[in-house]
């Protein structure tokens, strides 16, 4: 059996997932993200700040320290570069200073590549359906949006508008206001003409949210119903309409501390959460979509699933 470490090094979270990968499948050991921020003071102007590579570097060796505990060699950790990377006009250095300060080697990949990971990742964690779902997945630097069926993938393209980005350009004030809202909302439909042809060529019946903000919103819904967090083994699960709503509404006419006292809020999603369920609620009434599932799996599981097919 192999083991193999993934890390998805997103632009306001780093993620590590540890896996033993055996006859085609892969066993999850280890599941774990730290905030890097790494988009912070930086991507509106297409850099990574130097505070933001100290704060990579310093979650990287954390990481570091999990993968040493499971004997996992540093030319096994496959280290994925997205948005705020490969957008940056200093990601040689950002990812020369990794090598030397953790022994990671960064590989950058572009945003079609990081569409395919997510689409292999959400079909490994869920059945999809005979009727076009539209599959989103929303970062810190970008969006991924993919049509699928259980058959086949029709489309998929990535969109520079992902959370760090939607909050510099548009949420300057806490609550955000309602002003910011109809900017955003004008902004998203000029940004996402292609999406809009596509959607109405393939017909998407549903959304599938994949990992990040819809998790939350996927644990903020499970305590309201059930006063626990949903079960950790579950890889994918329903998001009610009037659940969405009715959490969207509580983020926009809220400040921060107040986000933070939702119960299934993660600390670290408290502000981002607002433009995020903003994108949502234009995807949902744009596109007349009722039905939201949510995956766990996303690009760390899309990138195992990939290689432990290899391997097999």
């Amino acid at each position: 059996m192999k083991r193999q470490a993934i890390i998805d090094l997103g632009t306001n979270t780093f993620q590590l997932m540890v896996a033993e990968m055996e006859q085609g499948n892969f066993k999850i050991l280890h599941d774990s993200s730290l905030p890097a921020k790494i988009g912070e003071g930086g991507i509106s102007e297409g850099k990574i700040s130097d505070e933001g590579i100290r704060r990579a570097i310093g979650v990287l060796k954390q990481f570091r320290q999990i993968t040493d505990e499971y004997n996992i060699e540093p030319e096994k950790i496959t280290a994925l570069g997205t948005s705020a990377i490969r957008n940056a006009s200093n990601q040689a250095e950002f990812s020369q200073r990794v090598l030397e300060e953790t022994g990671i080697t960064v590989t950058i990949i572009k945003g079609e590549e990081e569409a395919g990971l997510i689409y292999e990742g959400v079909k490994a964690g869920m059945k999809l359906r005979k009727e076009t779902s539209l599959i989103v997945d929303i970062g810190g630097g970008s969006v991924e949006f993919i049509l699928c069926n259980n058959e086949k993938l029709f489309w998929k393209q990535s969109f520079e508008i992902g959370g760090q980005r939607l909050m510099d350009r548009f949420n300057q004030t806490d609550p955000i206001l309602p002003d910011s809202i109809s900017k955003l909302n004008e902004y998203l439909e000029q940004q996402l003409v292609p999406l809009t042809n596509a959607v109405h060529q393939y017909e998407a019946h549903e959304l599938i949210g994949s990992a990040g903000s819809f998790e939350t919103l996927l644990d903020i819904h499970s305590i309201r119903e059930t006063g626990e967090l949903p079960d950790p083994s579950l890889t994918s699960g329903e998001l009610p309409l009037a659940s969405f709503i009715d959490s969207y509404e509580k983020f926009i006419t809220s400040d921060h501390d107040q986000r933070l006292e939702i119960p299934g809020m993660k600390a670290y999603r408290a502000d981002m959460i607002v433009v995020a369920s903003c994108l949502i609620a234009f995807l949902l009434r744009k596109y007349g979509l009722k039905n939201i599932r949510v995956s766990m799996y996303a690009m760390k599981e899309g990138m195992l699933s990939r290689m432990s097919k290899q391997e097999s």
